[in-house]
């Protein structure tokens, strides 16, 4: 039986350390996702894997090949991000299943967004609201199905680093959030600047 994992995290770093983590424990790139806020505009859609101050996909096109082949297959999932809206969030940088999904469950159903497409992969309906709401304030979403044998192993992989989703909504709560709404106005980058700075995103 497959189970999807989640794990929220303050930091795009911290969340990028955990899918390498993932792939490295054997999980397919195509089981994992991605979707980190970009409200404050940090990821410009640039692709320089290889560190010499030239955008890959301008490479990859001079001599003719694909990303994909310009930096191989150990490249995994963070060589697909690109930039997106997900309503309620706002523009995210994304990757993987859920970027998908979210988008055509926000085009088709009426829960709609990263909410439905997190509860229909598995998630509880309390926790995939707080999720969504970690994104729209800045956060970074790590998502994984994975046989549920190996579930205890690798939720040890995603945990050192990650938010304690009951805690943090409670400090939401604190400040008067009542709950995540896909309605309301995704986070400017002042905001989300701010969020990044109070939980050391």
């Amino acid at each position: 039986m497959t189970v999807t994992i989640s794990r929220l995290y303050d930091s795009y770093a911290d969340a990028q350390q955990a899918v390498t983590a993932l792939e490295a424990a054997g999980v397919q790139h195509s089981n994992i996702s991605i979707v980190a806020n970009n409200s404050d505009g940090w990821f410009d859609g640039k692709k320089d894997r290889d560190g010499d101050g030239v955008d890959d996909r301008a490479e990859a096109a001079g001599t003719g090949a694909g990303i994909g082949a310009g930096l191989g297959g150990a490249a995994g999932l963070l060589a697909g991000l690109g930039l997106l809206a997900i309503p309620g969030l706002g523009p995210v940088v994304a990757a993987g299943w859920l970027a998908a999904t979210s988008v055509g469950a926000a085009a088709g159903a009426a829960t709609g967004g990263i909410v439905g497409a997190l509860t229909e992969a598995g998630v509880s309906k309390e926790d995939a609201p707080l999720y969504a709401e970690g994104v729209r304030r800045g956060g970074t979403l790590v998502s994984a199905k994975v046989a549920d044998a190996d579930r205890t192993r690798l939720d040890g992989i995603l945990n050192p680093s990650s938010v304690n989703l009951q805690d943090r909504s409670a400090a939401w709560q604190k400040t008067g959030w009542t709950g995540y709404d896909p309605a309301s106005k995704p986070y400017g980058a002042d905001e989300v600047r701010k969020e990044r700075t109070l939980y050391g995103g």
